[in-house]
């Protein structure tokens, strides 16, 4: 059963691999990491009992390497199955690699060529590193049963054509695998180094503080100096893990390069152990024999631990790219299921954009204002407060009243308030309101397109490029034949109210009621004569002092145009080219320009009103009902034709691609699960 449990995980990482799909279940394994100097790869064969890493100077292992050990049965009779090429004796211990399926290497001088050939074939030559792992499976009588990941050895200097950046290439895949939680990390240390410093201990510290997935691995104990030991480091009393510490010794380089068996290597290991003054009371707990059974009993327990869990995120991974496969759909060929598709796609999309604009869809954001909010955001926030925010006298001065008023009288002086100026001036501050109303059809016009531009991100649109960008077409060119009657319907509001001035309005200050102002403000200021000291000249507003009407006399009603008071022109001359109102201003003069532009405030309120009340009103008939009422018919007219369909339901690379890995994913997952269903 304890064998069982760690070929359970075994075939599962091999049931993502084959498919060629990243892992996405966290599964139990045991990392191996470690500076290049530090033994890591002598540890692996001492536990594997053969030779077979690649060896060298720089950095070997330059991809994970997924070693599966499996325990099996010594044999000793002749199988037909068994027999090696051209040779009848039988071999009990060989390796498979995943990416070789069916074939089997006795030789282990083979194994190691493969590593190297595959990992050439992934990385180049040039010593670089990938993140794509070799799988490879040792079957002996001679192993536990135990899944091991060996990772780059960590190094500091890039050697030859090597990235510059290769340590932290190495480091960035080192903890993607021990960040893992159900990872254990096999931190492999020199003795005779200081352990404070260890590279491999330092990068587990990090995703382990506490120690507790974390196993170190003492190596080299016999080129410690005489005299010391790491008795201090097995008690935990320097770097506590709660796995603990395991000494071991590996082959030395003049042993590999003699081709020294691993056999004797770890016969002399065990007697270093045995015979030492500080460990001989400890050898039971020292050397590779015991690390393999250590190891062996943590991946078990930890397997026993994690599985339940295991199970359960692998059916909701699966669940989930079940869900993504079929909202990606299957390939559309028929003629008839394409007619079918186009039509539902389009019911779908003119049905989402009513709702999306009369605020009823199902899913109303809570963080921000969508669909027709931002249309009516636009109305009674940016138009109306544009609109509001004119000032009929930001433009137009007295002067410019005063000057009006005069030529509205022509060659004789009026005897009242003239109506011609007043109007003149009225209709030049209502056209200024075209312009906003204008652009409030722009700003709603961008809405609705903001609209097309959100519903056009659902996953049937991404999956149809080519239906996406006719979809956008076709609404869009909706919307600018929509506008061209919209801003005619807005230009002729403006217009109508511009050509017909209606003095009779019940809001409107009539001329009566602004005269009765105007005095009462004039009686007002002569009996505060403080606020009439030192104020001569042009009214300001309609709310400033009036002149006194003793500082105005003795000039004519034209003699202000060109004349003042203190200055009279002696001889016959021609007027000047130019005429302005100026000069000192009568009090006739003052009451006349005050009462027009109490006129033209009071009835400049009033079109505001109505423009703001009604341009939306204008747009929402022309433009945004229109586009919910007619779009579905426009879109079946362009887009609902046999002769299109087949090109608007071209799929992109992208959803291709998305369905072939979900299906790879779907397929690998399934497999787990039935694997997982057996335990």
């Amino acid at each position: 059963m304890d064998a069982t449990l760690i070929n359970i995980v075994n075939k599962l990482q091999d049931a993502f691999t084959t498919v060629g799909v990243q892992n996405p279940v966290d599964l139990p394994q045991i990392t191996v990491i470690g500076s290049q100097s530090s033994g890591k790869s002598s540890v692996l064969e001492n536990i594997v009992g053969r030779d077979f890493l690649p060896r060298g100077s720089g950095i070997v292992t330059r991809r994970p390497l997924v070693l599966q050990l499996i325990n099996r049965p010594a044999i000793k009779t002749n199988l037909s199955e068994e027999k090696s090429q051209g040779n009848d004796e039988v071999k009990d211990e060989w390796g498979e690699f995943l990416h070789l399926p069916g074939e089997k290497f006795y030789d282990f001088n083979k194994i190691r060529e493969e590593i190297v050939k595959d990992t050439e074939l992934k990385t180049g030559n040039n010593a670089g590193i990938s993140a794509q792992p070799i799988n490879l499976r040792i079957y002996s009588p001679h192993v536990l049963t135990l899944t091991l990941v060996d990772l780059p050895g960590l190094t500091k200097v890039p050697v030859g054509d090597q990235p510059k950046d290769i340590e932290i290439q190495i480091i960035d895949m080192i903890l993607k695998y021990i960040s893992k939680p159900n990872a254990i990390i096999l931190a492999v240390t020199a003795a005779n180094t200081d352990i404070a410093n260890s590279d491999g201990l330092k990068l587990a510290r990090g995703v382990d503080p506490d120690g507790l997935r974390t196993i170190g691995v003492l190596t080299k104990i016999d080129l410690m100096d005489k005299g010391t030991d790491v008795m201090e480091i097995l008690a935990g009393r320097i770097i506590p893990l709660k796995l603990g510490y395991i000494p071991v010794i590996n082959r030395s380089q003049k042993d590999i390069e003699l081709n020294t068996p691993i056999t004797s290597a770890l016969k002399h290991e065990a007697q270093f152990f045995e015979n030492h003054e500080s460990y001989g009371n400890k050898a039971q707990y020292c050397g590779t024999p015991f690390l393999a059974k250590r190891l062996n009993t943590i991946l078990l327990q930890h397997i026993r631990a994690t599985l339940p869990n295991i199970k359960i995120k692998i059916q909701s991974i699966l669940a989930r790219y079940q869900a993504e496969l079929a909202q990606l759909g299957d390939p559309i060929d028929d003629n008839g299921e394409q007619a079918n598709a186009v039509l539902s796609i389009i019911t779908e999309f003119c049905n989402e954009y009513r709702t999306v604009i009369d605020g009823k869809s199902e899913d109303l954001p809570t963080n921000e204002l969508s669909g027709g909010a931002r249309i009516s955001y636009v109305f009674h926030e940016i138009f109306s407060n544009s609109i509001k925010a004119l000032d009929p006298f930001d433009q137009i001065k007295d002067v410019d009243i005063r000057t009006i008023l005069y030529n509205s009288s022509g060659s004789t002086p009026s005897l009242f308030v003239g109506t011609t100026a007043f109007e003149v001036i009225v209709k030049q501050q209502i056209k200024r309101l075209e312009d906003p109303s204008l652009r409030c059809v722009a700003l709603a016009n961008d809405e609705l397109v903001r609209i097309l531009t959100t519903l056009l991100q659902k996953q049937q649109f991404k999956r149809f490029p080519d239906l996406k960008e006719k979809f956008y077409s076709v609404v869009t060119t909706f919307y600018k034949r929509a506008i061209i009657p919209t801003n005619k319907l807005v230009q002729d509001l403006i217009a109508a109210e511009s050509c017909y001035i209606n003095t009779v309005h019940p809001d409107f200050l009539n001329g009566h009621q602004a005269m009765a102002i105007i005095h009462e403000r004039l009686n007002a200021t002569k009996a505060s004569p403080t606020l009439t000291e030192g104020k001569k000249g042009v009214s300001s507003s309609a709310n400033s002092p009036l002149p006194n009407a003793e500082e105005t006399t003795g000039a004519g009603f034209f003699g202000n145009i060109f004349s003042s008071k203190k200055k009279r022109h002696t001889t016959m001359e021609s007027p000047p080219p130019s005429l302005k109102a100026s000069g000192s201003v009568s009090e006739r003069e003052s009451i006349e320009t005050e009462v027009i532009k109490l006129l033209i405030q009071s009835y400049f309120d009033i079109v505001k009103k109505t423009i703001v009340d009604m341009v939306p009103k204008a747009i929402v008939h022309n433009l945004i009902n229109k586009s919910k009422e007619e779009l579905q018919k426009e879109l079946l007219a362009e887009l609902y034709r046999s002769e299109v369909l087949e090109s608007l339901l071209q799929e992109s690379d992208v959803t291709v691609q998305r369905r072939m890995e979900c299906q790879k994913m779907i397929k690998a997952l399934q497999k787990a699960d039935e694997i997982v269903a057996s335990v």
